[in-house]
């Protein structure tokens, strides 16, 4: 099979990549391994897929990219969430603006985005082809012709590797686009998970299995250095193995050569109340029950699971009555709301992460193209380059705004040297 342009991957930003691609009158190929396209699109946003940030400033979109955002400026100019928005509501997908600017299909299903792909994929006339491509056959900086697993070749003028990370290995990302990227002389920055659960130390948390935090918050310590790197407002949950959810996801990729013990965090329960605020209150609970024992007082305050590990953690007898508390206890107490610290023992395997973090190193790729440094017609898209963002639809963007950058890019001429576009 020959053509203009080879993609690799048929996530999101192989989709847009190819359907981009074919704009310049390019015959553009999309190889991918999987049965159906966008396998990992289909689990985002729990199945509801946070197709974006409806974030309108080009700086805000670049803060919430905490690994080479800067690196982005070109691809999020060309392609901001708002083109995202109007891209797939001309397709058909009506959208929808849920809390944090996080952007989902009205139906709710990420199906409905896979299946607009699709169609965006066939209004290109895009040859799509099952095909695990394991080599790119690379000489003199220049790329010949890709091999797939049953050895089959097809020869294109450009290629574009946009086949994923290593999470979630079961949709198809299994790392395949680090080993093509080293053929061709790439140099891959370790990966790492990022967007992933965290293992805690203590026994407690164990007693707190499925219990879901909300409208709290966190603070995130490097004990090594003795300074905050990280906090954040909003919703969590324990596990058998530690703690996860949004604010938790967000701030794991804050978290650079993890070791047992260098991260803390520490979750403020009532981050309405000051310390003045929350004592006066607690004063009136005792006031107002002073024969009832702490336990049954506390349930006003705090979802039944955490109670006992509250009382715990503070030294009072659990049947102690709150009239029989002292002030030193009841300031212990107080401390424990403001801060329930649990010790960071390392990261959840990296096939549990959402994305990953690390791969081909952005200085090797020129920014304004997406095109190799090394390699005088390869291109990359999406998650196989070393960004990663914030949970809330950010990673998407990136894939989508890669990817159309990519595919924009590669232009193809006339007989007489003349660009098509």
């Amino acid at each position: 099979m020959d053509c203009d342009v080879l993609v690799i991957g048929g996530g999101a930003s192989g989709c847009m990549a190819a359907g981009f691609a074919s704009e310049n009158k390019n015959k553009v190929i999309l190889a991918e391994r999987n049965d159906k396209l966008g396998r990992k699109l289909m689990i985002t946003g729990k199945g509801r897929c946070n197709v974006t940030n409806s974030c309108s400033l080009l700086n805000d979109l670049i803060e919430n990219v905490p690994v080479n955002g800067r690196f982005l400026y070109s691809a999020f100019s060309r392609f901001m969430p708002f083109d995202t928005m109007d891209f797939f509501e001309n397709l058909g997908v009506p959208l929808k603006i849920e809390r944090g600017n996080r952007v989902f299909p009205e139906s709710d299903r990420a199906s409905d985005i896979v299946d607009a792909l699709e169609r965006f994929l066939k209004s290109s006339n895009i040859k799509t082809v099952k095909s695990r491509i394991i080599k790119l056959h690379c000489v003199n900086n220049h790329i010949e012709y890709a091999v797939d697993s049953n050895g089959n070749t097809i020869q294109a003028s450009n290629y574009i590797i946009a086949s994923g990370g290593k999470s979630y290995p079961g949709t198809g990302s299994t790392g395949d686009g680090y080993s093509l990227a080293k053929q061709c002389g790439h140099s891959i920055v370790p990966i790492k998970p990022s967007l992933v659960p965290l293992e805690t130390e203590e026994e407690f948390v164990k007693k707190l299995q499925g219990l879901s935090l909300k409208n709290i918050s966190v603070t995130v310590t490097d004990n090594d250095h003795y300074r905050e790197i990280y906090s954040d407002f909003g919703e969590m949950l324990f596990t058998h193995f530690g703690i996860s959810g949004p604010i938790i996801l967000s701030a794991s990729s804050h978290m650079r050569d993890m070791k047992p013990g260098k991260y803390s965090i520490t979750i403020d329960l009532k981050p309405a109340l000051s310390e003045e605020k929350l004592d006066a209150r607690l004063l009136r609970e005792f006031s107002e029950n002073s024969n009832k024992s702490i336990a049954n007082v506390l349930v006003k305050l705090l979802p039944h699971k955490i109670i006992p590990v509250m009382i715990q953690l503070s030294g009072i007898s659990s049947d102690l009555k709150v009239n029989q508390i002292t002030k030193e206890q009841r300031r212990e107490l107080i401390y424990l709301f403001k801060n329930f610290t649990v010790t960071v023992k390392g990261f959840r395997p990296i096939e549990e992460a959402i994305i990953t973090s690390g791969g081909v190193s952005v200085k090797e790729i020129d920014p304004k193209t997406m095109k190799s440094k090394l390699c005088d017609n390869l291109y990359f898209a999406g998650e196989v380059i070393d960004v990663d963002a914030y949970t809330g639809g950010f990673n998407l963007q990136i894939a989508f705004s890669t990817g159309v950058l990519a595919g924009k890019s590669i232009k193809k001429y006339t007989a007489e040297g003349e660009c098509y576009d």
